[in-house]
């Protein structure tokens, strides 16, 4: 095996188990969202109805309050689309680390895999930056700050992942 060929396949292997690492944190948190949902829901009603911004930092509070979201059916229901997003986030990264895995082997035609692997990545770092802008709509940095540097985190994460992915196509194809 040619030395390029042999970093080809290095590039691709790569590419798939950081894919195969984002789909087995996402699943985890998926999965735990959707069995055990009181295990984070209670936090997001807490950041929507901004319960700590308004206890600890009432001056603050007062300038945006009007943003809060205190009808609890409402955020049940937003809190059920957020755990089915992120069920779709979670096949959609299975799907793109199956098929580069795949590719590695030769079963999948590199450019298709690496399409869905980007695909899953930019849906991974959608459903981060989205959790950012609610975050920051809601002032979850008075009294969440944990949420918002995981947020941030994995929009990195995916950030940095769609980088490696788009390096791996323009170098691969």
């Amino acid at each position: 095996m040619r030395f390029a060929d042999m970093l080809d396949t290095a590039i691709l292997a790569l590419c798939g188990v950081n894919l195969v690492f984002m789909a087995a944190w996402m699943t985890v948190g998926a999965l735990e969202n959707l069995f055990h949902p009181y295990l984070n829901e209670t936090y997001t009603a807490e950041v929507m109805d901004m319960a700590r911004m308004r206890e600890d930092y009432p001056e603050a509070y007062a300038h945006v309050a009007y943003r809060r979201l205190t009808n609890a059916r409402l955020r049940r229901w937003l809190f059920g689309a957020i755990v089915i997003c992120e069920l779709l986030e979670m096949a959609l990264l299975w799907i793109g680390a199956v098929g580069v895995i795949l590719a590695v082997f030769g079963n999948v035609h590199i450019p298709t895999a690496l399409s869905l692997g980007l695909i899953a990545t930019g849906a991974f770092t959608a459903i981060w930056a989205g959790f950012l802008v609610a975050g920051n709509y809601f002032c979850y940095w008075f009294g969440h700050e944990g949420g918002q540097n995981t947020h941030f985190q994995m929009l990195q994460w995916g950030i940095l992942s769609a980088v490696l992915l788009i390096a791996a196509a323009i170098a691969l194809t």
